[in-house]
């Protein structure tokens, strides 16, 4: 995966998520795939998002989630800003997307990603020049 890409919230999480050890272990290999290769962007609100699931879902220690949202931040980071939230509600509005995701879209368009990967989106669309991939997707 040479472009560019940025890893959603979902993706972060399962690298924590022992009771689905397929997508734990796809997680993982991208995460360690984007740093090794230096494709990998994320966002803060991508980050706030993993902390809160990590630690409230997956009940991940405080300390560990912590330093987690440490190294993952390490990936080239977007902050969200105004413009990108407006942007997010053009999004929503031209696309039939929930907000959340519309900004995770707006969040990769600005770092130039050609691909999104997440699960939260229909694998294969395509959002103003970014195309979706589904990380866990068989077949």
């Amino acid at each position: 995966m040479a472009d560019r890409s940025f890893l959603d919230t979902n993706v972060l999480v399962y690298t924590d998520d022992h009771d689905a050890p397929k997508k734990r272990a796809r997680a993982l290999e991208h995460v360690e795939r984007a740093r090794l290769e230096g494709w990998g962007v994320v966002s803060t609100q991508v980050l706030q998002e993993y902390f809160v699931a990590a630690t409230v879902k997956l009940r991940v220690p405080v300390e560990i989630a912590r330093r987690k949202v440490e190294l993952f931040g390490r990936f080239q980071l977007v902050q969200i800003d105004l413009p990108d939230v407006l942007g997010a509600i053009d999004l929503l509005r031209l696309h039939a997307v929930g907000f959340w995701d519309a900004l995770v879209l707006r969040a990769a368009q600005r770092a130039g990603c050609a691909v999104l990967l997440t699960e939260d989106l229909r694998h294969g669309a395509r959002f103003d020049g970014v195309e979706v991939v589904n990380p866990f997707r068989t077949g």
